[in-house]
């Protein structure tokens, strides 16, 4: 008996496995387009003549698209299937990616906005999928991709300036990453879960309508958001920040992919972290206080301080952003709630996060200090810490027995 419970479970566990593996490759795949921009933001200023403010407008484009785009991913899955629609996301990204490389203004533009699309579409069908296919352990395994997320971050950013010289310019290095896309592309194709293409995922009730009509949703959204608008104009102008203070081009890249690197440790670990108490208030004002003591020692403490900034701002960061995505799963009791609430979260939280890049932007164009910039940061950060005291509590949104959406 104990032999034919262990091959009935057997092919259980290759599927896991395997679905694992598919989460961390395309995880792997969604932060590259954004942060491999950042490190080539100077040498395209140059090449291109934008201004300061249009270069805000570049960082700022995927970021709201990403907010545009996320809300439609629970109605693509619907109609599409899930599996089909994160097919597409990923082809839209591949396409994005190689129009981006090409050496025109509107291009890289309408490139950007392509890539933005894709990640939108495909980041907010992650949780639910994670939450149908490993229910029990969907915090975890939200740890697991989000930390293939900044691993993915991380090379973009510390890849972007070696691409460049190595592939004869910035257009040419930043298309390249539309081959690690289509491996993911390809992949997804061949190994993904088989359902049926229109089968909705599970789980009844709980309109976007009857969301917005439930505090905590709004509660995990803007902490989504605020945390968010660090992550981007890390993304967007750290490179450009680093420069400020006397780094060189080539060592400002390094800075923010060691940063970025730093946050697998955190990524993983958060959910864990998460765990030990009866609600998630603690962890959240933890990487908070990360963020913070890392962005301080970066933009205001003598250069020497540099590199324990660049560790405390990627744990701290990490830790915020697979914290995010965690509560969402944690926040929901089935997976149809679950993709309704990650599109209503990425959707609006990441239009939110969308001022935060352009924000700089406009501060750089108006000469504001460093100092001031700081201030700006920390305030972002004390905002954040505020929702993270509301959604971080243990409080979760069900459909109780009359088919209506509740918080208990």
């Amino acid at each position: 008996m104990t032999t034919i419970g262990t091959e009935a479970s057997r092919p259980d566990a290759q599927r896991l496995a395997l679905f694992i593996g598919l989460m961390v490759l395309v995880g792997l795949n969604l932060r590259p387009a954004l942060s491999s921009l950042a490190p080539v933001l100077t040498r395209i200023q140059q090449d291109t003549g934008l201004s300061a403010l249009a270069i805000g407008a570049l960082t700022t484009l995927p970021v709201l698209c990403l907010g545009i785009f996320a809300p439609l991913a629970p109605w693509l899955a619907k109609r599409f299937g899930p599996e089909n629609t994160l097919a597409a996301a990923l082809l839209l990204l591949a396409s994005g990616l190689l129009v981006r490389g090409v050496p025109a203004v509107i291009a890289l533009f309408g490139g950007t906005l392509m890539v933005g699309a894709a990640i939108g579409v495909a980041g907010t069908l992650l949780p639910a999928l994670v939450k149908r296919e490993l229910p029990a352990g969907a915090d975890l395994m939200t740890g697991v991709y989000t930390m293939a997320l900044c691993l993915g971050g991380a090379l973009g950013a510390g890849l972007s300036i070696p691409l460049a010289d190595h592939l004869g310019g910035w257009p040419a290095g930043l298309a390249s990453w539309s081959l690690v896309a289509l491996v993911a592309l390809v992949a997804w194709q061949i190994l993904m879960p088989r359902h049926d293409a229109t089968a909705a995922l599970p789980g009844g009730g709980g309109s976007t309508r009857e969301l917005l009509s439930q505090p905590l949703a709004w509660q995990v959204m803007l902490f989504m958001g605020s945390q968010s608008s660090l992550a981007y104009i890390v993304f967007g102008w750290l490179p450009t920040l680093l420069v400020a203070r006397g780094f060189s081009e080539a060592e400002a890249g390094w800075l923010m992919g060691t940063s970025v690197m730093v946050q697998l440790l955190s990524a993983l670990s958060a959910p864990w972290l998460a765990r030990l108490g009866s609600d998630q208030r603690p962890a959240l004002l933890i990487v908070l206080g990360l963020v913070a003591a890392g962005f301080w020692l970066l933009l205001q403490a003598p250069a020497i301080w540099r590199w324990p900034g660049v560790v405390l701002l990627g744990l701290g960061q990490g830790g915020g952003f697979s914290l995010a995505l965690t509560l969402i799963v944690l926040r929901t009791a089935t997976s149809r709630l679950a993709g309704k609430l990650s599109g209503l979260v990425q959707g609006g939280g990441y239009t939110l996060a969308a001022m935060g890049p352009l924000a700089v932007g406009v501060m750089l164009q108006l000469e504001v200090g460093l100092t001031t910039l700081t201030w700006v940061l920390l305030g972002i950060i004390a905002f954040s810490m505020g929702f993270a005291l509301l959604a971080g509590r243990n409080r979760r949104l069900e459909v109780d027995d009359a088919g209506r959406l509740v918080t208990r």
